[in-house]
């Protein structure tokens, strides 16, 4: 008896789609690369609840007839490829043609497009691969495709999606990646009616300020190595403004957005030796070579690259950072000078300060700003039950010699933990280094005080004992602060805001 069978067409399209929708993010990918690839000069996107009950792109494309709208939902259906040779001469975003077909058997599609100089466009409605309308509309020139109801009849994958806080980070992402390829086009973002983003045609360093926000023209330098084989070209960020979070990382071939690790590291090398540990450096950086060097075919939503010769890549864009950092004067000397070095930069400040300072001046990381505490609240001396009221009594007197006592709190990991304490005299004073590291010794040798990191743990242990007693004292400022955040921040910020606000602190 035969037991091989074709699979049915519904069910096989919905496996193909597992593989180039994945989520709301994949679907906005595909359209927004369709968009760039009809030409168009301005590209809205809209979604509600993150994707999951609408993703829309409208563009001033070339639009399509009325032939090609209903064609373009076939499987496998393209007008970029004619010859097997031509998939190894790639420059558009789409060219396989699955990306309107998976969507279409997973979804609610409806589409408008018309044709430039036509006088009527096409409406075409699609649910689960079967077309229930077609016919002529009244629509601007280009085109308009809805997804309504991502994963209505899979309802196990939909059950698989994230919170809408998450989904709509990946399609910010998406949207960033997009946008950055191709400075000169128009975009803009809604989300729920709300805008998140009105980019205008631009150079790179217009879209990448527009994007991340105006002070990222100070903190970015150019990048640029040209050879005949290989182009690299864009921005990186000066050391002294790397995160602790690599989002912001960006490498495009030929204009399309990649994940390499082997070139993420290229990058990184560059820098070595000028990030502090678990660090990492902005960059959007772009590498023009011959299609015909490198396969794109490789990945169901094309993120992976093969390279014909990989080395000489890595080295290329190892290179190109380095001369960039070097022409902008941020990397490190090869003398001795590299704390003056760090000094100019303004990295490091000159000035001493006392411990109790450093605990009434919060640090914003991002801006580098200085932020009042609110105040009202009891000093920390004052906390009860809390270890963390001696530090300001042990380094509020940097810089004379009285006898400390310190009290260290040892935990000795074994089959049950133990804690023990113990109280060492000192006699030597701790040492400000570099208004950065407080450095003191005691009985077993010393120890090493990250001030930043101290002072945020010391607030932040202050802010979840409030939230644990529901319990906080505040005092309005005169003028109120502003803080800039990126969108996806925002999007976070927006999530836990009412935990702020019982904090005491009044956003708006």
């Amino acid at each position: 008896m035969d037991i091989i069978r074709l699979l049915p067409d519904n069910i096989a399209n919905q496996i193909a789609a597992g593989e180039v929708i994945q989520r709301p993010a994949s679907a906005v990918k595909e359209l927004m690369e369709n968009s760039i690839d009809s030409g168009a000069t301005h590209v809205k996107l809209i979604v509600k609840t993150a994707g999951k009950s609408l993703v829309q792109v409208i563009d001033n494309g070339c639009g399509m007839s009325e032939t090609d709208a209903r064609m373009s939902f076939e499987k496998h259906a393209t007008s970029k490829i004619r010859t097997a040779e031509d998939l190894f001469n790639i420059r558009t975003m789409g060219f396989r043609g699955e990306a309107l077909a998976s969507i279409a058997a997973i979804a609610q599609v409806e589409m408008k497009t018309r044709q430039i100089g036509e006088q009527l466009g096409t409406c075409i409605e699609i649910e689960g691969m079967k077309v229930t309308k077609q016919e002529p509309c009244q629509t601007p020139e280009g085109t308009s495709i809805a997804i309504k109801n991502l994963f209505f009849n899979v309802p196990a994958r939909r059950n698989f999606l994230k919170s809408d806080t998450v989904e709509l980070k990946n399609i910010i992402d998406e949207f960033h990646r997009i946008a950055l390829a191709h400075p000169k086009i128009a975009f803009q973002l809604f989300n729920n009616d709300y805008e998140i983003y009105h980019l205008k045609p631009g150079n790179l360093k217009q879209r990448i300020v527009s994007m991340f926000g105006d002070n990222y023209a100070e903190k970015i330098v150019p990048v640029e190595e040209k050879s005949y084989a290989l182009h690299v070209y864009g921005f990186v960020g000066k050391p002294e403004f790397s995160k602790k979070t690599r989002g912001e990382q960006y490498i495009f071939v030929n204009n399309r957005f990649i994940k390499s690790a082997y070139l993420n590291h290229a990058v990184s090398l560059a820098f070595d030796q000028m990030l502090p540990k678990d660090t990492y450096p902005f960059y959007v950086l772009f590498l023009d070579i011959d299609p015909t060097k490198i396969d794109i075919n490789v990945h169901p939503a094309k993120h992976e690259i093969k390279f014909e010769d990989e080395k000489l890549v890595y080295t290329f864009v190892n290179l190109g950072v380095k001369h960039a950092l070097g022409a902008y004067s941020v990397s490190p000397t090869l003398d001795f000078n590299q704390e003056d070095h760090l000094n100019k930069s303004g990295m490091f400040d000159q000035q001493p300060r006392t411990w109790l300072e450093i605990t009434q001046n919060a640090v914003d990381i991002k801006e580098g700003k200085k932020f009042a505490p609110p105040t009202g609240f009891k000093p920390l001396s004052e906390r009860e039950g809390s270890n963390l009221k001696n530090w300001e009594n042990a380094f509020d007197t940097i810089g004379n010699r009285p006898t400390i006592e310190v009290q260290q709190q040892i935990t000795h990991h074994q089959q049950s933990e133990h804690h023990e304490h113990e109280t060492i005299k000192e006699a030597v004073p701790p040492h400000q280094i570099q208004k950065r590291f407080i450095v003191s010794q005691i009985k077993s040798g010393f120890i090493l005080i990250d001030q930043q990191a101290a002072h945020e743990r010391i607030m932040f242990e202050r802010y979840l004992k409030l939230l644990e007693k529901s319990k906080h004292e505040t005092q309005r400022q005169l003028f109120p602060q502003s803080l800039e955040l990126n969108a996806v921040d925002t999007q976070i910020f927006l999530q836990i805001l009412p935990e702020i606000n019982n904090l005491g602190f009044d956003i708006k």
